[in-house]
């Protein structure tokens, strides 16, 4: 059903880390949830329409991202809500008061290569079909011999299909975790089971 509302609405985002779906009509907001979704270190993504401050209703908008180091609202530079002063100062009172630092992202951040390109094309694959047996040959490969390159995982899988976008798919499914950011996507990319 909400992957339904979410096709008809499609300035709203969703993945496997997020527990509603979250507007995201900015294209790099979009680009830089793509990224969280896919970053290992990214545990879950949440979004915080409103909150109060002194019994004050305050309007946040804010996309939490909840990290292995900490919890963070996502600060996009080129796609900053238009506030006035009190309402940005509100604002920030309250992401203060409900511990969310700052996760400061610049278009050249978010645009940074290999990550972007990475991120982008595994993503097409979000809503490729796996079956459950070549799930559990993936998974199970990876679980028995540990991390390893992305060719000897697909060379290691016995199937009439290719399995590419079966590992793909998975890995935007947070069940496996590819390397998006050292190089390119290649033979050589370091392919584990999500911790």
């Amino acid at each position: 059903m909400l992957h339904t509302q979410v096709q008809s609405r499609p300035h709203l985002f969703i993945s496997a880390k997020t527990s509603t779906a979250i507007p995201a009509r900015h294209p790099l907001v979009r680009d830089a949830l793509v990224q969280a979704s896919l970053d290992p270190q990214v545990r879950a993504i949440d979004y915080l329409p409103s909150t109060t401050v002194d019994a004050a209703p305050v309007a946040l908008n804010a996309i939490v991202i909840i990290r292995d180091d900490g919890r963070f609202h996502l600060d996009v530079c080129d796609a900053r809500p238009v506030r006035d002063v009190d309402s940005e100062g509100l604002a920030l009172m309250a992401l203060d008061k409900l511990g969310l630092a700052p996760l400061t992202l610049t278009a050249d951040d978010i645009k940074r290569e290999p990550r972007f390109a990475n991120a982008r094309l595994v993503w097409s694959y979000r809503h490729h079909p796996v079956g459950i047996g070549m799930r559990m040959r993936i998974l199970s490969i990876l679980s028995e011999d540990g991390p390893m390159a992305l060719s000897r995982l697909l060379s290691s899988i016995r199937s009439d299909r290719d399995p590419s976008p079966a590992v793909m798919a998975l890995a935007c499914s947070n069940l496996l975790e590819l390397d998006l950011v050292s190089q390119p996507l290649s033979p050589a990319t370091i392919a584990r089971c999500r911790s």
